[in-house]
């Protein structure tokens, strides 16, 4: 399937948030894909592919015109470093020497080399001839791990590397094909250098540490030489650092904090002045604020006319446009959000196609689908949202929490509208919605199926269903609000019907019945489970008409069908959403570009997109073509 756009930004990813030299281009990583898109326009976005886990680190070459990205995969396999021509987005080498993970890149200032840091399983560094896809030389970092790397900004034979206790300057010899490691004097300073920046002469690196300080170290001496004042140290270390355009150090901090440093080798009026004359032994603070989560990226964008700017990641999935005036005030300003853990659940309102609804941990957010834009974000804390659905009319978002309340709330102004208390003692992982919009059916982990009358001052439970033994993971009703369907992890999906409150018929197989949907024509029934299968009842007798093989690896989430009822749309654990055509059975369309489990597909109700969410926080939007059609 064509992928149209993604709602997200891979932020726990450290310097995964580039700035390419034009000054109007973005890149990030978000699951095994990499996004490039305008600063100011989520939508118009164009995605690199090739790698086949999650992307943890990314390196552009000074001229802008190389990309290199590297990823994670399982224990004893190869990870790849992709090498790219970034103005055609095409992948010129696939490189492959490192066990696990990469964990750092690093382009020479010529674009001749690329230097490739192991992650702990490998801790090894190796330079690649960017030319020929060839590896040059390699050696072990150090005994401890290595977490950065850096080519100096005037040669490209010269490297600097940072890792628990130790930090090196390394001399690379082409011609004899080693590299050679010298280490920097550090006296009785003891470290854990997260983060390196070079600044633009090579005369010094500022590292920054897991104690929450920036090492100026001076690299023609390699000796130690200030430290910014350790009563201004972040409290969850320093997580990303960069240069500024006039020779400031902007360093990130896990606890959020952005600090704007000055080094003693700049002098006060500003631009980088070489033999400077030095006001003091340690770098000061200029200005600083505080961000939302860990600062994990920072990239430069240039000079303005009145100071410059950069973007900031942080790894709560947002990205921050901050400007620095000529008189260091910061001001912040969120330009990309998106959730930051397992996304849940996802949800159309009926008969409308132009905003939809996704829950995680502790928020449920509305997003308009054209745009790609957060709308409202409705908080609620320490608890996690489980199901959502709206409400038949429009009016309301219903939702169901782990503390075992369902909650609704107003989806224009995300005001609290009532909560039905006690719900279900073990949290609400179903919820359903009468077309009345005034009857609330509830699943819970304990396998309850429970019916709520919803009035203007009251809520009543109406009856309590109980022959699950196990959790309700999905309810659907009927369009006559008279029967609905329950799956759960007992391997039983029942039929309940809702005006006797009694069972009708049941469905049982060897698995955990994730999902649960109805044909339009409601003559039929599609489940989906941990058995891999996808399997077609028939909605009178409760018998299994037909066993699809809906995945060869993984157990199946989510299940949709289109309001033809010719397509249905699977998400699994494989990380694949699969477009099948429901006669045929036949898989038509895969889609390929989650990094996690695949927790929910939705079909958008005018059948122009899909929706599927998943593990890593992010949010796809593929275009529906729907089935091929014959001559």
């Amino acid at each position: 399937m064509g992928l149209d756009s993604v709602v997200g930004f891979g932020g726990q990813e450290g310097g995964g948030l580039l700035v390419h030299p034009d000054g109007r281009t973005i890149l990030y990583p978000l699951g095994c894909n990499v996004v490039i898109r305008p600063k100011d326009d989520m939508k118009s976005q164009e995605f690199l592919k090739g790698h086949s886990d999650r992307v943890t680190c990314l390196a552009l070459s000074k001229s802008g015109n190389l990309l290199a990205s590297g990823q994670i995969t399982y224990m004893g396999f190869t990870a790849d470093v992709i090498l790219w021509d970034f103005p055609n987005r095409q992948m010129l080498h696939r490189l492959s020497l490192h066990k696990v993970k990469v964990q750092a890149l690093s382009f020479s200032c010529d674009d001749r080399y690329l230097a490739s840091l192991g992650g702990v399983d490998d801790n090894s560094l190796v330079v690649w001839d960017v030319q020929e896809g060839e590896p040059v030389c390699g050696s072990p970092t150090d005994n401890d791990h290595t977490t950065a790397v850096k080519f100096f900004n005037t040669t490209s034979y010269k490297l600097v590397t940072g890792g628990n206790y130790n930090l090196n300057v390394w001399d690379f010899d082409h011609h004899n094909r080693k590299i050679r490691p010298q280490a920097i004097h550090m006296g009785q300073l003891r470290r854990v250098f997260n983060v390196i920046a070079v600044d633009d002469l090579d005369e010094y690196a500022y590292c920054g540490t897991a104690s929450g300080d920036v090492v100026q170290v001076s690299l023609p001496q390699k000796l130690f030489k200030a430290s910014s004042p350790f009563s201004n140290a972040m409290s969850q270390g320093v997580t990303a650092t960069c240069i500024a355009p006039d020779g400031m150090v902007i360093t990130g901090g896990g606890d959020g904090s952005l600090v704007n440093l000055r080094p003693p080798a700049v002098d006060a009026a500003g631009p980088y002045k070489t033999g400077a004359s030095k006001k003091s032994s340690s770098c000061k603070v200029i200005s600083q604020t505080k961000l939302r989560g860990s600062i994990t990226s920072i990239g430069i964008e240039g000079w303005g006319k009145d100071g410059y700017s950069f973007v900031c990641g942080t790894s709560m999935c947002e990205i921050w446009l901050v400007s620095v005036t000529r008189d260091q005030f910061v001001s912040a300003e969120l330009i990309q959000s998106c959730h930051s853990c397992k996304i849940n659940d996802i949800v159309f309102p009926k008969y409308y196609s132009e905003v939809f609804a996704t829950c995680s941990m502790t928020d449920i957010r509305i997003w308009h689908l054209q745009q790609c834009r957060e709308m409202l974000r409705i908080q609620v804390p320490n608890v996690e949202c489980n199901c959502i659905t709206f409400t038949e009319d429009g009016k309301g978002i219903l939702s169901g929490w782990s503390d075992g309340k369902i909650r609704a709330f107003g989806p224009q102004s995300g005001k609290l509208m009532y909560v039905i208390h006690d719900a279900h003692h073990q949290g609400v992982t179903a919820i359903a919605s009468t077309s009345t919009s005034d009857v609330v059916v509830s699943g819970g982990g304990e396998g309850s199926v429970r019916v709520w009358k919803v009035g203007p001052e009251s809520r009543v439970m109406l009856a309590s269903m109980k022959e699950h033994k196990s959790a309700v993971n999905c309810i659907k009703l009927r369009k006559n609000d008279e029967e609905c369907a329950s799956a759960s992890s007992d391997g039983s999906c029942i039929m309940w019907d809702l005006k006797r409150y009694k069972r009708i018929s049941a469905m049982f197989a060897s698995t955990f019945f994730k999902s649960v949907a109805y044909h339009p024509d409601e003559s039929q029934l599609v489940t989906l489970g941990t058995d891999r299968k996808i399997s077609y009842w028939d909605a009178y007798d409760g018998q299994e008409i037909r066993v699809l093989d809906g995945s060869d690896t993984d157990a199946l989430n989510s299940v949709d069908i289109s309001q033809d009822g010719q397509v249905v749309v699977s998400g699994a654990a494989d990380k694949l959403v699969k477009l099948w055509g429901y006669d045929e059975g036949h898989c038509y369309m895969v889609g390929k570009g989650h990094s996690g489990s695949v927790s929910c597909a939705k079909i958008s109700p005018n059948m122009e997109k899909i929706v599927s969410v998943g593990a890593e926080g992010a949010i796809f939007i593929w275009d529906y073509e729907g089935l091929p059609r014959g001559d």
